[in-house]
């Protein structure tokens, strides 16, 4: 497992109240690892020039980090021949729209999910962040080295990374808004699903519909959490299972679609202070 050398340079908020280095390191939501790294080998200068930790740091001043012990031991993605189609990059991200009846990530010796387009597309190995079920399409970001992955796992874990959903339900099957806080766990009868279990993991969802036409309901899905099959399960359990859902949606019909988008995610851009906002376009 070889470790590599990652640069970052960044500005601090010319709105923000002074605070030390390593008050500033811990906003950026960098490892404590490679915090201690950071301090011993006296890889972080501010405008040019080593900083103690507990020295600080002013609204405008120049950051430089250069983290030398950046490893991973996440899995190689094979090439596919397929480009997905790119929402956003940068030096350190990729955005893409993930299509409906694609894997985010392969079992075994697949090579048509979404990590094999990318690794294709961007001919180097990408590095997963979060998933979409199979059967749902939209924004799906992905890492492309993995100084940024920790910090886009926190983002996660806190609830700084939001991200939205349209699901298409049965119109008036579903109030128009509401929270709705119910565990998760595997189903015992079929492996495939999941199911409210009072035993199972804490999930939350928040809804609000949107519009409603020819019988259809369309909501907006927010979610605090992210169980598998988080949406799905929660909505059908609410007694609105989603349009096109053939595991818990007892009138779903043979070739039918899933009825559900990942179209906005929000998060702050990894190294810095900014905040990213990505919307699919309608």
């Amino acid at each position: 497992m070889e470790n590599k050398t990652y640069h970052f340079q960044l500005n601090y908020p010319a709105d923000y109240a002074p605070a030390s280095v390593d008050q500033v390191l811990r906003k950026l939501l960098i490892p404590r690892k490679w915090r201690h790294y950071l301090r011993i080998e006296k890889q972080v200068q501010i405008n040019g020039q080593y900083r103690n930790f507990n020295e600080l740091v002013q609204p405008g001043d120049l950051i430089d980090l250069t983290l030398t012990h950046v490893s991973s031991n996440q899995q190689t993605y094979a090439k596919s021949k397929h480009k997905p189609v790119i929402i956003y990059e940068d030096q350190d991200l990729l955005i893409i729209d993930k299509p409906s009846g694609q894997k985010t990530h392969p079992n075994l010796f697949e090579t048509d999910t979404a990590l094999n387009d990318c690794a294709f597309y961007l001919d180097a190995n990408p590095f997963i962040v979060h998933r979409l079920d199979m059967l749902t399409n939209g924004l799906l970001l992905v890492a492309k080295n993995p100084a940024v992955v920790p910090i886009l796992n926190r983002q996660l874990t806190s609830k700084t990374f939001h991200r939205d959903y349209y699901a298409w339900v049965k119109a008036g099957s579903l109030p128009d808004h509401g929270t709705i806080d119910l565990p998760i766990g595997q189903d015992p009868n079929d492996q495939r699903k999941r199911r409210v279990d009072p035993a199972g993991r804490p999930a939350i969802t928040h809804y609000q519909l949107l519009s409603s036409k020819n019988g259809l309901a369309k909501y907006q899905i927010s979610l605090e959490t992210g169980r598998t099959h988080q949406i799905r399960v929660h909505l059908a359990a609410m007694g609105a299972p989603i349009i096109g859902d053939p595991l818990y949606n007892p009138d779903c019909q043979p070739g039918e679609k899933l009825r559900l988008t990942a179209y906005q995610m929000e998060f702050v851009k990894p190294y810095t202070f900014n905040r990213l906002h990505f919307q699919l376009p309608n």
